[in-house]
């Protein structure tokens, strides 16, 4: 079970994972030598043209994360936004995703639909706590222990202590304050200490967490699983849309291949000689 394994890495240090949307990017992160995968929402909505505003359906998200399992043998961390409804529709939804077989998922306390909130300016309007703690009940009953249930919070300061630790009481395995929940370091320690269970941080590029926290500073606070969300796929987009410049510009296309990944690299990572391999064990020979 991957959430079994999940948990054996946790329990040696913190796990690092960084945010994919497909097979190639799994498949690059794992080759890169990483222990995890996160399915990042703000990526995969990338991948469609679209913001981070819950604007892909439960099914295109889950359709997204199978691509990446399909890939990678590594546990698999999945967004579940709000889980995409009330509780009973937030159970079924974690259902779906154990039976995909991904190890954890993190669910928020936003109403429906979310909206990323560093992409944002004002504070983002939440569910009650009821309401929420509920909705955590619901996945942690409907999966037992076949996933990790990580929860979410996205208010701030006092409000997200009492949040952290209503959410860890319902059946959350993982506290996962956002990168506007607190100020400093000190206080992603105080929610540890007051919802009594780990936590996991999403070190989201150009935030002050992805800044400060080091993995010292991420084993003292209490964070077991930390998310590198944004920093493939914005390095990704930055490199295609330079190429794209270059092209359009008239330089020659040589020349711009000249500056990208080999030809014969890409083959080679992309697995065509396992393909080849298959081919000549279970395939006829021609001509025979």
């Amino acid at each position: 079970m991957t959430a079994t394994r999940l948990r054996e890495l946790m329990d040696d240090d913190v796990v690092f994972a960084p945010g994919v949307w497909d097979g190639l990017s799994a498949r690059l992160a794992e080759q890169a030598g990483f222990p995890a995968l996160c399915a990042s929402g703000f990526a995969i909505s990338a991948a469609l043209g679209l913001p981070d505003a819950e604007l892909y359906t439960m099914s295109e998200n889950l359709d997204a994360v199978r691509r990446i399992i399909e890939t990678s043998d590594l546990p698999v961390i999945a967004d579940i936004d709000t889980g995409y409804g009330n509780a009973v529709n937030a159970a079924r939804t974690a259902r779906r995703f154990a039976a995909a077989g991904v190890a954890a998922v993190f669910m928020e306390d936003q109403e429906s639909p979310k909206r990323c909130p560093i992409c944002v300016g004002d504070p983002v309007p939440v569910i009650s706590l009821e309401e929420a703690a509920g909705k955590i009940r619901a996945v942690r009953d409907a999966v037992g222990d076949r996933l990790v249930v990580i929860a979410r919070t996205d208010t701030a300061g006092e409000e997200a202590l009492g949040r952290a630790e209503a959410y860890a009481a319902a059946g959350a395995e993982m506290i996962m304050p956002v990168t506007k929940t607190f100020a400093g370091v000190d206080d992603w320690a105080r929610c540890r200490e007051r919802a009594g269970v780990p936590l996991m941080a999403t070190l989201t590029a150009s935030t002050w967490v992805e800044r400060d926290f080091t993995p010292e500073v991420l084993r003292e606070v209490g964070v077991r699983l930390a998310l590198l969300p944004t920093q493939i796929l914005l390095s990704a987009t930055g490199a295609m849309r330079e190429t794209l410049r270059r092209l359009e510009s008239g330089e020659p296309p040589a020349e711009v291949s000249a500056d990208a990944l080999p030809h014969h690299d890409f083959v080679d990572l992309i697995g065509f000689a396992d393909i080849e391999r298959a081919q000549e064990k279970y395939l006829p020979v021609a001509g025979a």
